[in-house]
């Protein structure tokens, strides 16, 4: 396979506030144009775009290539499995919403501390290791965010994975709370190969202070912001795929165009990366990466991610004296939650990838913008 996968986590909307009003004849085109370029593996799972992500990858791929032509991934959502009798629902109802009989791959989904215990008490890897025995399931494993101790437990603990789905980029290689370097050495060490998820954080990896984009741009003026990030994840030698949730037709064509037939990073390359993390890290902007786990929880429903990219285009903006983001802001408030009616109860921050203390960057929203 090429190393490059589509994700069906951010596909494109006819409606920015309803993530279930995927633009499906986009979808076709964008399908379409991925596999016309020879790539094959689609990442899915049960919680994506409010549960329906599952459908719309049975609409714009399964009805419309033969089983043979394509790769499937999808995810056995953890928060959703409360008895060991879930384990089967859920993964029958994945199999009717993709149209399937069998998955390519299948992973335990976001796992932590939390949810190893889980899986062990309610028997999800043994569950998924029998389905892998009986057909349902050519390859087993699971997406992680937590420390690289707890991922050499887990490996430890469940040999029998093909792979590991870790978050690796180049702004979190040494970030010390995802731990992208020591969870990749992890991996390396068990001999299991990784797929990346989150290559260009979110999109914030595609969106550079200008200072930044300068220098990528002396490296080669041709080539995208987002192609350094994804070619970062890609030239590691333990990685078999990089996913990337695209959401427009123009990402689906840069990203093929320098995937199709990929070329590792070079140490030169590497260098200017380096410099370009720096220049990020003085911009002080909230690693957010619009995951939505933080929305499903939140009792005011306040739409952070939305908030943080206002805040983010804000912190970046050249202009300090009249700022766009701060009349988006006060539209959006207009029928939703602001962020000062945030009451710290705390689910954001536990549900969050990327350790981000959430309300304390809700109250930097609200004191910028209200």
């Amino acid at each position: 396979m090429k190393k490059l996968g589509f994700g069906f986590m951010r596909l494109p909307l006819k409606d920015s506030n309803d993530a279930t009003s995927v633009d499906m004849e986009l979808l076709y085109k964008m399908v379409d144009t991925f596999m016309e370029k020879g790539f094959t593996y689609f990442d899915t799972a049960y919680v994506y775009h409010q549960q329906q992500s599952e459908r719309f990858l049975k609409q714009a791929l399964v009805d419309r290539y033969p089983r043979d032509k394509f790769t499937i991934a999808t995810k056995l959502p953890m928060p959703f499995v409360k008895t060991a009798r879930d384990n089967e629902r859920i993964f029958n109802e994945e199999l009717e919403k993709c149209g399937v009989d069998y998955f390519d791959y299948y992973l335990l989904h976001a796992m932590n501390a939390e949810r190893f215990e889980q899986a062990k008490n309610l028997g999800c890897f043994e569950f998924i290791k029998e389905k892998k025995a009986r057909g349902k399931i050519r390859n087993i494993g699971f997406s992680f965010h937590d420390t690289a101790q707890l991922l050499d437990e887990m490996l430890t603990r469940w040999p029998e994975v093909d792979f590991v789905q870790l978050q690796i980029n180049y702004l979190d290689w040494e970030n010390p709370s995802i731990q992208s370097r020591a969870c990749y050495e992890v991996a390396v060490k068990h001999n299991v190969p990784v797929i990346v998820m989150e290559p260009i954080k979110g999109g914030s990896l595609a969106n550079l202070p200008e200072e930044a984009v300068q220098l990528l741009k002396g490296l080669d003026d041709k080539m995208s912001a987002a192609s350094w990030a994804v070619r970062y994840a890609a030239s590691l030698d333990n990685v078999m795929m990089v996913l990337s949730g695209m959401s427009n037709l123009e990402q689906v064509q840069d990203n093929v165009a320098y995937m199709e037939d990929f070329v590792p990073l070079k140490e030169e390359e590497y260098k200017v990366i380096n410099k370009v993390v720096d220049i990020i890290y003085q911009s002080k902007t909230v690693p957010c990466t619009a995951c939505q786990y933080c929305v499903d929880g939140c009792p005011k429903h306040i739409p952070i991610p939305k908030y943080f990219a206002l805040y983010n285009a804000e912190l970046q903006a050249l202009n300090k004296g009249f700022s766009t983001q701060k009349i988006y802001y006060s539209n959006m408030t207009q029928t939703m939650t602001k962020a000062s009616e945030c009451i710290a109860c705390g689910k954001c921050e536990k549900s969050c990838p990327q350790h981000i203390k959430v309300i304390d960057e809700l109250k930097n929203v609200a004191k910028t913008f209200e």
